[in-house]
């Protein structure tokens, strides 16, 4: 009898606790987690006591033998309203101090923690590279000035060589840096191009489970015939040679093992540091050191899951580019891991005799433009070891896995650019470039146009240096705030490249001259009767329904102005969505004026002296002015819950 007795008492209070968490968060209005409710439910039940009691005996004694009227009625809700409040009270403070997610649970702190230890193994072994290549002065802010060349060359030479010795993410990220001419100086930008992405192959024992699980079976299931010696070993994976049961010639690519964990904590290493800078810096804010971080990532990610290479592949081929042959992808044989391509028949590009040379130069240079401006997909890497001289005397362009892609509004920029620059009209370049690249709110544009002009009468010459005319166009784009976006920052790094490529297949190629013939082909075929043909019929088909509608819409117009019923009719707040902000502004405007004024009377009926006595000593003006004492605090406590959740949903739902 007595455990029923105790159970039932245990029931009771429950019961009480899930009431008492159920009113504070129905009065509050924002919904809590459900155990931080149920948590201050119980704190306040366990604080009612101690708290309500000084309270209740300030009323005086009350008769227990008499009958309950309206005072005692009054200070019963009295007492069940300071039972709520106190729950009220402990979730704003709670709100207000430990918001929701900033305190992680078991799992979330166990995983954190190995996280963080990961991080910490890694964040040393990257701060003792950086020691071994000398840049522990710079890291503590005491390196030598870099006002001098010398001084620049040793330093872009030793993050070279620590970036080298980093591993795959940061090799990667010093081959982004080294097309970034609007970062960094010029002997950054030529020590990181130096950058080399060939390592030791790894061992068939750990390649061949990577293959097998990527290819869905054994591999002597899968291939007639299997080279186990790599054919090119790079970072992220590495080349073997095979031969499938219908005879075809391939080249199998396995990513490396383990590889993609490595680049994982990399990479939260690079997102990290970069928000640290964005926000304690101000070059970091200016350059958007998050946004960059967060591109680099992204093309990483890509990097690493094969079946984007074949895509990427499929698509640079689609273009149908001549004078140059792609590699095919077998989509069946394709994974994440694993990306097999018929083999091409071929040497090294470096064996082209000085008579192929030129015209392989114009073909490759007419493919990637073709690539860049009309089609949108291009490859961002031609180097040339991702070239091919093949048996046909051709050019055959290899590795896919750094691909830009450029939409249509981008695309067209740079043809009005190129076009303009053909042309050079420092106009049409200024408006080409200011759609490129976002425009600031503060800039002077007859000043950008004077200094593209002049940009145009150094370089756009017979002889120039087509290395120095990207130099001094970044300058002018860092000079007037412009800031490139990661994909044209890439169709800038795929020329800058291109450029040394064209220049070892054929010593002396004037860049600047093909690629201003090109514009001059490209302008001659967008001129031609076919060209203009089909442009017109696109534009006319697009206005066609407009067309069609306008006589009827401006009779319209006409006769409601001739009879006097032409009207401007303008709709305000007609979205929901600012409806609903305007009525929850609204909302907590009434509440905080209610609470005041509860507040307010509240405090001068406290203030009257006399009244009729409803309980205990206490009058019945005094106990109406508790009341609204503790109405104007729930209503103020609901509008600081608002308050206090609001930044956090507004910065959820920007992101």
């Amino acid at each position: 009898m007595e455990f029923l007795g105790t159970l039932f008492v245990s029931l009771a209070i429950l019961v009480m606790i899930l009431l008492l968490a159920t009113a504070a968060q129905r009065l509050l209005g924002v919904r809590f987690g459900a155990l931080r409710t149920f948590l201050a439910a119980m704190v306040a039940w366990g604080l009612a006591q101690p708290m309500l009691t000084p309270v209740i005996a300030s009323f005086g004694p009350v008769d227990p033998d008499t009958t309950p009227d309206a005072g005692a009625l009054g200070l019963l809700l009295l007492i069940a309203m300071c039972m709520v409040l106190i729950p009220m009270v402990i979730l704003v403070l709670a709100e207000a101090l430990v918001p929701p997610g900033s305190v992680p649970g078991p799992l979330e702190v166990l995983r954190s923690l190995r996280g963080r230890l990961r991080r910490a193994r890694r964040y040393s072994q990257i701060t003792r590279i950086a020691f071994r290549h000398g840049l522990g002065p710079y890291l503590r802010g005491r390196g030598e000035s870099l006002e001098d060349r010398s001084g620049k060359v040793r330093l872009a030479r030793s993050l070279r060589e620590a970036l080298d010795d980093g591993g795959v993410t940061f090799v990667k990220l010093g081959q982004v840096l080294s097309t970034r001419r609007d970062l960094l100086p010029a002997e950054f930008i030529d020590e990181l191009g130096r950058l080399q992405d060939h390592v030791a192959p790894a061992p068939w024992e750990r390649v061949e489970p990577v293959l097998a699980a990527g290819l869905g079976g054994p591999v002597e299931e899968v291939f007639a015939a299997f080279d186990r010696t790599p054919l090119a070993a790079a970072s992220i994976g590495q080349a073997h040679t095979a031969r499938l049961h219908t005879g075809e010639n391939v080249v199998v690519k396995v990513r490396r093992p383990d590889i993609e964990r490595v680049v994982a904590q990399d990479l939260d290493i690079v997102r990290r540091l970069a928000a640290t800078l964005e926000s304690r810096t101000r070059w970091g804010r200016a350059l958007g050191l998050r946004d960059l971080a967060e591109g680099f990532a992204t093309a990483i990610r890509e990097e690493l899951d094969f079946r984007v290479e074949a895509a990427n592949m499929a698509a640079v081929a689609a273009s149908g580019s001549g004078g140059v042959t792609y590699p095919e992808p077998f989509p069946a044989l394709c994974s994440e891991q694993v990306l097999v391509m018929r083999r091409l028949s071929g040497g090294p590009v470096t064996a082209a005799t000085s008579e192929q040379g030129p015209a392989l130069a114009r073909d490759l240079l007419d493919c990637l433009l073709r690539q860049i401006l009309v089609e949108g997909v291009f490859h961002a890497d031609p180097h040339p070891g991702n070239l091919m001289l093949l048996d046909d005397g051709t050019l055959g362009l290899l590795d896919f896995g750094s691909v830009g892609r450029l939409d249509g509004s981008v695309r067209s920029a740079l043809q009005r650019f190129l076009l303009a620059m053909n042309r050079q009209d420092p106009l049409g370049v200024t408006d080409a470039l200011l759609e490129v690249v976002p425009r600031p709110e503060e800039i002077d544009e007859a000043a950008l146009e004077r200094a593209l002009g002049q940009f145009m009468a150094r370089h756009l010459g017979p002889g120039m240096d087509s290395v120095q005319m990207f130099t001094d166009l970044f300058k002018i784009v860092s000079e007037y705030g412009l800031s490139i976006p990661p994909e044209v920052a890439a169709v800038f790094r795929a020329l800058a490249t291109l450029e040394g490529t064209l220049v070892r297949l054929s010593p002396g190629f004037n860049l600047i001259g093909e690629a201003r013939a090109f514009a001059g082909r490209y302008l001659a075929e967008r001129a031609g009767p076919e060209s203009v043909k089909e442009a017109v019929g696109q534009e006319l088909a697009a206005l066609l329904p407009m067309l069609r509608r306008l006589p009827r819409r401006v009779e319209r117009i006409a006769s409601a102005a001739e009879h006097g019923r032409f009207s401007l009719n303008v709709r305000l707040l007609a979205d929901d969505r600012d409806r609903r902000y305007v009525t929850g502004l609204v909302h907590q405007v009434l509440l905080t004026v209610l609470g005041a004024t509860a507040g307010l009377m509240a405090v001068l009926l406290l203030g009257i002296e006399g009244g009729p006595i409803v309980v205990g000593t206490t009058s019945l003006y005094q106990l109406l002015g508790y009341n609204l004492l503790v109405i104007a605090s729930i209503m103020v406590l609901r509008v600081l819950a608002l308050i206090f959740r609001r930044p956090r949903d507004q910065d959820r739902h920007r992101d």
